[in-house]
């Protein structure tokens, strides 16, 4: 038998493979893979959440503004703010956010915050829309309407307070996140925002005898009241 050249045969096999590296990037990429997917995965969700919390904040901004100019000239030379009116705002609302489905996910809340007669802040009126089930922080249509213990809207190091014969269009958003990859990276979370204009008008706030501050003349439009949960 030729037990040699069998020998020399697998020797300079084991020499060929012992100096072959090329398939060595391959298992190196293999063995990072898994820590690239998941170090990817976390910025791409970090950066969406970031994206989500800078458009919810914008609409809130963008809502309170709207409705800060909003309104109908009325023959004493006061702007009336109507059902129409708010309703536009929303409308405009949910086409600006209509990638986030912000009012099938969260909450849009508007209070008109004003002084009672006792120069106390008070929510004269409040609409609201979307689905989900979240109050205002602050108290319903009402809240503060007669006394002073009231102290008005936002937190306590920024309290928000209407001045005398004004208004401040006060926003709340609620807004629950929906994740790129669940709960993967992040927990579940609801982003909130809130946001603040006084109103630039001399806008009649008394509203109609028998309403809340908000005009609906014929032909009348949906009051959005908060009571009501719809996403349009």
């Amino acid at each position: 038998m030729h037990l040699k050249p069998l020998k020399q045969a697998k020797r300079h096999i084991m020499r060929a493979l012992k100096s072959d590296t090329s398939g060595v990037a391959m298992i190196e990429f293999a063995y990072a893979l898994p820590l690239l997917m998941v170090v990817g995965g976390y910025g791409i969700e970090m950066t969406n959440l970031a994206t989500v919390n800078q458009s919810i904040s914008q609409s809130a901004l963008a809502l309170a503004d709207n409705m800060s100019r909003v309104g109908a000239q009325s023959a004493l030379s006061t702007v009336q703010i109507r059902e129409s009116d708010v309703n536009d705002s929303f409308i405009g609302l949910i086409r600006q956010t209509s990638n986030l489905n912000l009012t099938s996910r969260g909450r849009v809340i508007l209070s008109s915050l004003e002084q009672n007669a006792s120069g106390g802040q008070w929510i004269h009126w409040q609409r609201c829309i979307g689905t989900k089930n979240v109050a205002s922080a602050y108290g319903p249509q009402g809240t503060g309407a007669t006394g002073t213990s009231f102290a008005g809207m936002g937190s306590a190091s920024a309290r928000i307070t209407a001045p005398p014969g004004a208004a401040v269009m006060f926003v709340e958003i609620v807004y629950d996140y929906p994740a790129l990859f669940g709960t993967m990276f992040i927990p579940a979370r609801t982003i909130r925002y809130e946001a603040s204009f006084v109103v630039r008008d001399d806008r009649d706030l008394a509203g109609p005898t028998g309403g809340d501050g908000v005009y609906n003349p014929a032909p009348t439009a949906t009051s959005y009241t908060c009571n009501r949960f719809t996403s349009t």
